[in-house]
């Protein structure tokens, strides 16, 4: 049932994007369609893996991130809480697709830009640091929920932070740490990072998972930023 539920949802929510590129094939481009049913097939194919991606998030990683973050908010553990933390940002990070095709493109324009250094080397770095800025986001984050901080607060001093080392070391690695932030979180991680904050604020007394649950999310997305751009100044 819950799955049949999904289905329906998805294909509710991928309608218009179907709408959408149907009517610019008919009405602007006014050209058949080729292989139409192996394009048909391709969107069945999207529809199903969907579901079945949602009826797994609900299923498994966000209950099971958040009983982790309960347990271990209960024991009273909190170096053991942040090296889980740690390790949930990390792990899940490493191995986003989206991060790694920016990192080997962005390792292949480098090597091109005629920068030293070996393709898949380079990439490897640019996971690995990216991937670790993520998991201290969610360090971050932890800690903030647990001291009462606002979520607001350590998102604008990292792109305050961000900004000034872009306009006092312009690099060529900007484009880069933009897109690396926005790639290092994605369909993987979101929902760890997410179900363990909300986790950790129901478990603690006087935090609320509306209001201090939330926000991890953006910290992960802006860490690799500035993780990347404040390497590139270092080394250049």
């Amino acid at each position: 049932m819950r799955f049949l539920h999904s289905v329906v949802q998805t294909g509710r929510d991928l309608a218009p994007v179907v709408l959408v590129l149907a009517f610019f094939q008919i009405v602007i481009v006014q050209e058949p369609v080729t292989d139409l049913v192996g394009k048909l097939t391709g969107a069945l194919l999207v529809l199903l893996g969907l579901a079945l991606f949602l009826t797994g998030l609900s299923m498994s990683l966000f209950p099971l991130g958040e009983r982790l973050a309960e347990e271990f908010a209960r024991k009273a553990n909190l170096w053991l809480l942040l090296a889980f933390a740690f390790a949930i940002g990390f792990g899940s990070t490493v191995a986003e697709p989206a991060l790694i095709a920016v990192a080997e493109q962005a390792a292949a324009a480098m090597v091109t830009n005629g920068n030293s250094g070996d393709v898949a080397m380079t990439a490897l770095v640019l996971r690995v640091a990216t991937s670790a800025a993520v998991g201290l986001a969610v360090v971050l984050s932890c800690v903030r929920i647990i001291r009462g901080w606002p979520a607001l607060a350590p998102v604008l001093a990292v792109y305050g932070l961000a900004l000034v080392v872009t306009v006092l070391h312009p690099s060529s690695m900007e484009g880069i740490a933009f897109d690396a932030g926005a790639a290092a979180t994605s369909a993987i991680n979101i929902p760890l990072i997410a179900a363990l904050g909300i986790g950790l604020a129901t478990v603690l007394e006087g935090r609320s998972p509306l209001a201090d649950g939330f926000g991890a999310v953006a910290l992960a997305s802006a860490m690799p930023m500035i993780t990347i751009l404040i390497g590139s100044a270092i080394l250049r």
